[in-house]
């Protein structure tokens, strides 16, 4: 989904920044208070990962805001998206989050009463391990970085609660990718998850979204400077990498969307008919949108990591190893909040409702109403306020 972050990814290699937190999350080991919305690290360990392979001292980035009560039952993970990153909402910082209307003072998950946490996933390039970060020899992972799952990222997360000394969390939500994270915690780890907002998402990605997440990685992969993803020191996959978020973005937007917006207009001068040469033709706006949308993320966002994360919700399946859905999502305890947006087209809204009914109780679906597609559960998040308050954050 689109993030509008402006943020520099931060290599999780640099150690000089990691320190152990303390259990409130707002003073760092030297002793000095951590401003809320400042990016920290961890070390965590080795992880030996789904795939069987060995990821060596890896570290999480990650944000807090508020302070976590004597009881440690008041902390509430917000699980980013795709291309995003840890700063949900502003804190001390006169930088905007990417989900103020929904974190933040006086909003449903308040900051003034909730301790609130976002980590960047595992593969990541905003303080997290992933494939720009040394590795032991001293080079880039690049190419040797191994594939990293959700369930893999999950358990990564998992340490990182134990070292804030949270046993359970208030709530685990997000949208999209960061909705099957905010689900597989509450399968992985039933007794820890009270709450669990599930957001245009369903149970696995299917073969569809497999289908277009694989033309994006594609794209990356056949650019002439991905060099195998060896590319750290020299020129970077830009072409392949915009190429892969245009490719997305048209996934993240409604038809009804773009043709409304757009429609069949010319970009300004430009004239798509008018040209002497295929090469020399020019844009019409929605080509110059998407062209906006792909150099945008190329200034902040590492390839490699995009393939790592891509090929990580490629991974998502609950199901895996667990038997059918019924009796995979059987062990969840937490009460669960399932939305969708109405116009959907890259996680369809029956998703949504086949994982509701697959769950233990009675859940319903709450639909988001937005024209722009799947990308309206970013913008219209204030829509589920409601349920939010009276049923999670009241």
């Amino acid at each position: 989904m689109t993030i509008a972050a402006t943020r520099q990814g931060e290599s999780a290699s640099k150690t000089s920044h990691s320190h152990a937190p303390d259990p409130g999350g707002s003073v760092a080991a030297d002793g000095a208070a951590v401003p809320d919305g400042t990016v920290r690290y961890l070390r965590i360990g080795d992880l030996v990962l789904e795939s069987g392979a060995r990821l060596p001292d890896a570290t999480l980035g990650y944000e807090t805001w508020g302070t976590l009560n004597a009881e440690r039952s008041n902390a509430v993970l917000i699980e980013h998206a795709l291309t995003g990153d840890t700063h949900v909402t502003r804190g001390a910082s006169a930088e905007p989050g990417w989900w103020e209307q929904l974190a933040g003072p006086g909003a449903p998950v308040d900051t003034g009463k909730y301790f609130v946490v976002s980590i960047n996933i595992l593969g990541g390039c905003y303080g997290s391990t992933g494939p720009s970060s040394t590795a032991p020899d001293g080079k880039p992972w690049g190419s040797r970085f191994p594939l990293v799952t959700l369930r893999d990222t999950t358990d990564a997360e998992a340490r990182l609660a134990d070292a804030l000394g949270i046993r359970s969390w208030y709530a685990v939500l997000g949208g999209s990718l960061g909705g099957a994270r905010a689900l597989e915690w509450a399968v992985s780890y039933p007794d820890r998850v009270r709450r669990c907002g599930v957001i245009s998402i369903g149970a696995s990605s299917t073969a569809e979204q497999i289908a277009f997440a694989q033309a994006q990685t594609l794209a990356i992969r056949q650019d002439p400077n991905f060099n195998g993803g060896d590319y750290y020191g020299g020129p970077g996959p830009e072409a392949g990498l915009a190429l892969a978020r245009r490719i997305a973005h048209i996934t993240y937007r409604s038809a009804a969307e773009l043709d409304g917006r757009f429609g069949r207009n010319a970009q300004d001068s430009e004239a798509p008919l008018r040209a002497g040469s295929l090469a020399g033709r020019g844009r019409y706006q929605v080509e110059s949108y998407l062209d906006h949308q792909g150099n945008k993320l190329v200034r902040r966002f590492d390839a490699n990591s995009y393939i790592a994360i891509t090929e990580a919700l490629m991974s998502h399946d609950v199901c895996r190893g667990r038997g059918a859905l019924t009796e995979a999502l059987a062990p969840a305890t937490a009460a669960f909040l399932v939305a969708a947006v109405d116009s959907d087209r890259l996680y369809f809204p029956e998703q949504s409702r086949a994982l509701a009914a697959a769950l233990p109780g009675n859940v319903a679906v709450h639909t988001i109403e937005a024209p722009i597609g799947h990308d309206g559960f970013l913008t219209e998040i204030g829509q589920l306020n409601t349920q939010l308050r009276q049923h999670f954050f009241g």
